[in-house]
């Protein structure tokens, strides 16, 4: 199903990096049901007393495996309501860390399955059930990624069981379909990670990607005369462009992301270094430098 809204205007923007009560008060929603349907039975059997089978989740089990797991996420969660508002104001109060949160999405995608009805019990009125586990983790994938989607928010829960972050849409296209194919084999190693970093909900290891990036940088500027930096790096630019004044405008620019390394925390750590501050300016920097690195990477393709 498509909501009508996103039909008519489009889907929202993906750029919200934290996960909002509402949003968090969703997912809640969804495990709730989930346990309750015995979702979790497979991984976290309650058995019938009889023998004959699973007929539910052991709940008791699943907040054990679920505490050692994901320490910071309390369960059960909140579950009593007296209006709107009061609800409202316990999901803004219980909201757990947006990093908890993905990381209980990744715990719950592992162990879901769907449910499947089997013999009816009728002495402890219960039903005896098997498991499907490809649709059911492909069922909470969607209901899951809907949420973030619906919400603006920028992650991706993948079928690895993997959460992304969305690149912002200037780079995200250009991102997912970059290959790099140069003669160096540890330079496209750099260029991968510094991809895979930069892709991770956590801002920790998205201002590595830069580190990883800036060291690329500097590692291809030497492909061409591994012994004259210099010279390699003329070289490249001669590669990327034949036309002089697009030369020059790339080896201004060379000479700015080389300054940016230098002057801003990415590749030193000396006292009196400027400090990268926000999740959006490690987007335009690493969006700046990626861009010439693509263009030079395929000039020696």
């Amino acid at each position: 199903m498509e909501y009508y809204s996103d039909q008519l205007n489009g889907s929202k923007s993906r750029d919200i990096e934290i996960i909002p009560p509402n949003a968090w008060g969703g997912i809640v929603a969804i495990v709730n049901g989930l346990v309750a349907s015995g979702a979790f039975g497979k991984y976290f059997p309650e058995e019938c007393p009889d023998g004959q089978g699973i007929f539910a989740t052991n709940v008791e089990a699943f907040k054990l495996a679920l505490k050692a797991e994901v320490p910071d996420i309390e369960y059960p969660f909140v579950t009593e309501k007296s209006d709107a508002e009061d609800w409202t104001s316990r999901m803004k109060d219980f909201s757990p860390n947006y990093l908890s949160i993905l990381d209980f999405v990744q715990f719950c995608y592992e162990h879901v399955s769907k449910p499947i009805q089997g013999s009816h019990h009728s002495y402890f009125n219960h039903y005896h059930l098997s498991f499907e586990c490809d649709e059911g983790k492909d069922d909470f994938r969607n209901r899951v990624n809907r949420i973030f989607s619906r919400n603006g928010i920028s992650y991706e829960l993948k079928e690895t069981g993997n959460i992304i972050r969305l690149a912002p849409e200037v780079l995200s296209e250009t991102l997912t379909a970059a290959r790099f194919n140069t003669p160096d084999s540890t330079l496209n190693r750099m260029l991968e990670e510094s991809r895979d970093k930069f892709l991770s909900p956590d801002e920790t290891i998205r201002r590595e990607s830069l580190k990883r990036l800036w060291d690329a940088w500097e590692r291809i500027k030497t492909i061409l005369n591994p012994d004259s930096k210099k010279l390699s790096a003329t070289l490249l630019l001669e590669k990327c462009a034949s036309e002089e004044n697009f030369r020059e405008l790339l080896n201004e620019e060379a000479k700015v992301l080389t300054a940016i390394g230098n002057k801003f925390h990415i590749r030193h750590s000396e006292v009196g270094q400027i400090e990268i501050k926000t999740s959006a300016q490690i987007d335009y920097i690493f969006h700046r430098l990626f861009s010439f690195i693509l263009l030079a990477s395929r000039s020696l393709a």
